[in-house]
């Protein structure tokens, strides 16, 4: 099997995992979000220094700790890009609880877009009018969806805008998938830390001897895990497979969120996805076709 059937594979698994999240977020829909993302943290942080301690990658994470703390202005990104994932993780953990799976997925679907918006506004990158039009027909659905509810879908813009924002970081700091989520958890670990002990003193905390103490230690492995695949992936096989690829994990949520969880799909939902879906069609047929030209002067 060739290393392009191999990265697929691996992305494609990644994004099932994240699809299919929900299920597990809803499995602890009785423990407080902001409890779960502390937990969240905490075992990440555990489970990727097992995991770099394994691979025998100690040495090299020590020496990107250092290189990164030595300069203040990636120090600051770095920092950022943990809180901006952390409020990202907590708003998609609140939204399935909440029976907002349906928001979770529009913000998953509108968040290539914010991003492409983002790299106009603060890379200077420049767009065609077909991507123009792709950004102009989501942020009409949006308006459409808020016009006839009268209430902004912030669960699903506040994804949107983090993970946009999450990525928009990510690009200027340029750390390696594995050890960036470690430093990340590292940074918010010491609060996590504190609210967990706090929640456990005053005997109110999920932690315990249990299947929902298990589960909460689990929530390390279902981070880290997907991130780790798509990691594989991602380096083995083109960014414009990466596109396609990425709209998996919003389908999957779209599906659970209208046929498992029975959240109401009315026909404001349906015009506000379709044209989200008609917008993301074209500006990955632009996408495809720049990548193509790119490959063909390269040549």
């Amino acid at each position: 099997m060739n290393e392009e059937k191999v990265g697929t594979l691996y992305a494609t698994f990644a994004y099932i995992l994240w699809g299919f999240l929900p299920l597990y977020w809803k499995i602890l829909e009785y423990v407080p979000a902001w409890e779960i993302l502390a937990h969240r943290i905490l075992w990440s942080f555990a489970f990727m220094m097992v995991f770099i301690f394994v691979i025998r990658r100690w040495h090299l994470f020590m020496t990107e700790c250092r290189t990164l703390f030595t300069d203040w202005r990636t120090a600051l990104g770095i920092s950022a890009a943990s809180i901006v994932i952390s409020i990202n993780w907590v708003t998609y953990i609140w939204a399935v609880n909440s029976e907002r799976v349906l928001d979770a997925s529009l913000g998953y679907y509108i968040n290539p877009l914010i991003s492409v918006l983002f790299g106009f506004i603060f890379l200077k990158e420049r767009f065609s009018k077909l991507q123009w039009i792709a950004i102009v027909l989501a942020l009409t659905g949006v308006g459409y969806m808020t016009y006839n509810f009268g209430d902004v879908p912030w669960a699903a813009l506040l994804l949107a805008v983090s993970f946009a924002i999450y990525g928009l970081l990510k690009k200027i700091v340029n750390l390696n998938a594995i050890f960036g989520l470690a430093i990340e958890t590292v940074i918010v670990l010491p609060v996590a830390l504190i609210y967990i002990i706090h929640l456990e003193w005053v005997q109110v905390g999920a932690m315990s001897l249990s299947w929902t103490g298990v589960l909460l230690i689990g929530t390390g492995l279902a981070t880290a895990i997907p991130l780790l695949l798509f990691a594989q992936g991602a380096k083995r096989i083109p960014l414009s497979l990466v596109g396609f690829l990425q709209y998996i994990a919003p389908t999957i949520m779209l599906l659970l969120g209208v046929f498992l969880f029975n959240e109401p799909f009315t026909s404001v939902h349906a015009i506000t996805f379709t044209l989200i879906w008609i917008g993301l069609t074209l500006y990955t047929y632009e996408r495809v076709k720049q990548l193509k030209q790119i490959a063909q002067v390269q040549k």
